[in-house]
């Protein structure tokens, strides 16, 4: 028996309808997995960093007062050293949570900076094919710029000699990231550190590994890269 076209339509507003609540409770699943690993790396990270300093600042403070100048200088030399160390970390971990070049340059300038960078540091080859991210909606271009660091950092652990970065269209109006390299196989799963950043905008990944070298691919509905 053929269902009627008023019950059919129903049925797929419904449908509908789930779905959307489910992305919802998706991003907010995931947005609070983002606050709850800033908050884990601000603590074990910076904040104890700025307590150690404390306590050696404590330290000088108490050899100054004994006499002890030699012991002093040294101390505070260490406690600066620790100092910038964690000033360091604060800035990465601002630039994590807002990329400054992005918003400054643009998709592919930024990119190609990330890209730079690693080949200066890391002696590898990387090649771009990433102008199609300069369509995207800015939220999208957050999240591919942020699994593009990702991609490389990993990669470059891996000791390659070519990493290729791509974003394309896909064919429903989406937009692809692929991150290939060439590098040593790992028995590591990173299929996580990806899931975690493109699981707010209800993203795909895949990472496929093989003695060739490791590609991952990210994809975004079209209601994510568009919009």
């Amino acid at each position: 028996m053929t269902e009627p076209p008023f019950e059919r339509r129903q049925g797929e507003r419904r449908k509908e309808e789930r779905e959307r609540i489910r992305q919802f409770e998706q991003r907010i699943a995931a947005e609070q997995d983002e606050r709850r690993r800033l908050a884990l790396e601000l603590h074990d990270g910076a904040v104890q960093s700025l307590a150690g300093i404390a306590l050696m600042l404590d330290a000088v403070d108490h050899a100054i007062a004994e006499g002890r100048n030699d012991d002093a200088r040294r101390v505070l030399a260490t406690a600066l050293e620790q100092h910038r160390a964690t000033i360091q970390s604060l800035r990465d971990l601002s630039f994590n949570i807002e990329p400054v070049a992005l918003r400054d340059q643009g998709f592919e300038p930024a990119v190609r900076e990330l890209a730079d960078r690693a080949a200066r540091h890391r002696d590898v080859e990387v090649g771009l094919d990433v102008l199609a991210g300069q369509n995207l909606a800015e939220r999208a271009q957050v999240t591919f710029y942020q699994l593009i660091r990702v991609a490389l950092d990993q990669a470059t652990g891996r000791k390659p000699t070519r990493i290729s970065v791509a974003v394309t269209d896909t064919s429903d109006g989406g937009a692809q990231l692929t991150v290939a390299d060439d590098g040593h196989l790992e028995r590591r799963d990173m299929t996580e550190a990806f899931e975690e950043r493109a699981r707010a905008l209800s993203g795909k990944v895949t990472v496929d590994r093989s003695d060739g070298g490791t590609t991952v691919t990210v994809v975004l509905p079209e209601y994510v890269a568009r919009s």
